[in-house]
């Protein structure tokens, strides 16, 4: 079975932010953004955290939409045959 990474980068000027997380370290990379951008001595703030945690969000509802059925079709066993 395989396992799907997701990465998330950010380029700002010379500094480059890359995440890579799988479904089950979103939360875990949520709390990490929050943490980059408290760290004064870095240049990612809260802005930035903002809008990555609105493109993480965004890509797990899209993944969890892709995994279920468009429709719910009735199987020929629960038709009622009278």
């Amino acid at each position: 079975m395989t396992q799907d990474i997701n990465v998330l980068a950010l380029v700002k000027g010379d500094e480059r932010y890359v995440f890579l997380y799988d479904d089950h370290s979103r939360a875990e990379t949520l709390r990490t953004l929050g943490r980059f951008a408290s760290n004064p001595e870095l240049s990612f703030s809260w802005y930035d955290a903002a809008v990555l945690s609105q493109k993480i969000r965004q890509e797990s509802k899209q993944q969890q939409a892709a995994t279920r059925p468009r429709f719910e079709l009735p199987m020929s066993s629960d038709l009622d045959e009278s």
